[in-house]
């Protein structure tokens, strides 16, 4: 490979020679500390070919913010680390076949001792089973911004197979630091309790994300003591919902879920829902209408006026001290994708657990799945049985007089999600 360096070499513990990095043509220089590492972290990120590059690229500047925090070192090991990059221009999520070939390089590479990344679930669905299968591994990764549901556990609107399609040893080698989609459908179902319904219809688009959301929700909302009024669907295509709002409005539902994506024509379904249900219904949604200011100018000021919406994750106000100077530092959360913070956090707990370890990838993976954060960057929490933070804030913005602001952070109870 062009840049490509001299083949890997055998790495054991503390005290070989050195690592063998991988090939710059997709990876950056090892950055290390003032001694040589034992073992490389990667992140995997789209970068180069990405529109997300500013984004992305602060989120590695979170990653070596925390690695010179600890001196680059973990426990007696010390680790060096390398970005490396997903991407091709025609995609911002991660170009499926350099995560492919991304994950063998790691895999293959005895110097790699964990993965932070990816920043889209997709890339990860494809990475997760090659790492899984890694020689002395698994090869662990931990991501800060990866919330599709399936990667760790089934639910409504999974794949068929999910998620053992993606652990083929048996073994589990994947956590993230976000919280996963069906957890925001229950958040979602505390803010309708919390607003003081007593009945919410329940729609979805029919689509994996729309029920993924959309299920939790209404389960969750029945164990809240809310009557579901009733529940429907729309299609992606639809233009007309005059039909819909108005089958919503004979139910007697107080409010409204919208289980999925927005859609083009969903700022008339808001538009015909407002209209039904009245100006003081509380119409709530999922990170899928996060495009706030779009919504706002389709639907306009007097339908999405007090609109819910509601996306993973932490703002910058509820972190803490070390999660707000990385985020001034290097930018702020975003809602949905981690940011610097998420990154900073990830790459803490992957350091942690290799502290704990004796530098074998199996070990390092076991002490990671058994990780208990105090007092982190993102509070408190562990993981559960499937890779999952026990931990699921989920920021609640209230649209007033066109413009999106904070209303509160939602962080539902465990025994709620799944």
């Amino acid at each position: 490979m062009a840049g490509a360096l001299a083949g890997p070499v055998a790495v054991g513990l503390a005290g070989a020679a050195s690592v063998a990095p991988l090939p710059l043509s997709f990876c950056s220089p090892v950055v290390q500390g003032s001694t040589a590492p034992d073992y490389l972290i990667v992140s995997d990120l789209p970068i180069r070919a990405s529109s997300l590059r500013a984004f992305t690229s602060a989120m590695q500047g979170g990653i070596k913010f925390m690695l010179a925090r600890r001196s680059f070192k973990a426990g007696r090991y010390s680790v060096g680390y390398q970005a490396c990059d997903d991407s091709n221009p025609q995609t911002n999520s991660g170009d499926l076949g350099k995560c492919a070939s991304n994950a063998k390089a790691y895999a293959a590479d005895p110097s790699v001792i964990g993965v932070v990344g990816t920043w889209s679930s997709h890339c990860s669905a494809v990475e997760i089973p090659i790492l899984n299968k890694a020689p002395n591994g698994p090869l662990a990764m931990i991501s800060p911004s990866n919330t599709n549901v399936g990667l760790t556990h089934a639910g409504p609107g999974t794949d068929p197979g999910e998620p053992g399609v993606y652990y083929p040893t048996g073994k589990r080698n994947f956590v993230r630091v976000i919280s996963p989609d069906d957890a925001q459908g229950v958040a979602d179902a505390v803010l309708a309790k919390r607003l003081g319904l007593r009945s919410v219809f329940v729609l979805d688009d029919n689509e994996s994300y729309g029920l993924t959301v959309a299920d939790p929700f209404r389960k969750a909302a029945k164990a809240l003591g809310l009557r579901i009024a009733g529940t429907g669907t729309w299609n992606v295509n639809q233009t007309k919902f005059d039909a819909l709002a108005r089958k919503v409005a004979r139910s007697g539902a107080g409010g409204v879920f919208l289980g999925g994506f927005a859609c083009p024509g969903c700022a008339t379904l808001i538009s015909d829902l407002r209209a039904a249900l009245g100006r003081s219904a509380p119409i709530i949604a999922p990170d899928g209408f996060s495009d706030i200011e779009g919504l706002v100018k389709a639907a306009g000021d007097k339908a999405t006026e007090g609109l819910y919406v509601s996306i993973p994750g932490l703002p910058v106000s509820r972190l803490g001290p070390l999660g707000r100077q990385i985020a001034r530092k290097f930018g702020p959360t975003r809602p949905g994708s981690g940011g610097p913070p998420y990154a900073a956090q990830a790459v803490a707990v992957l350091l942690d657990a290799i502290a704990r370890s004796d530098g074998s990838r199996a070990l390092v993976n076991e002490h990671l799945l058994g990780a208990r954060v105090q007092g982190g960057i993102l509070g408190d929490f562990h993981f559960d049985k499937n890779g999952d933070p026990t931990y699921n804030p989920v920021t609640v913005f209230r649209i007033h007089r066109g413009i999106g602001t904070i209303d509160r952070v939602v962080a539902p109870p465990a025994n709620l999600i799944g």
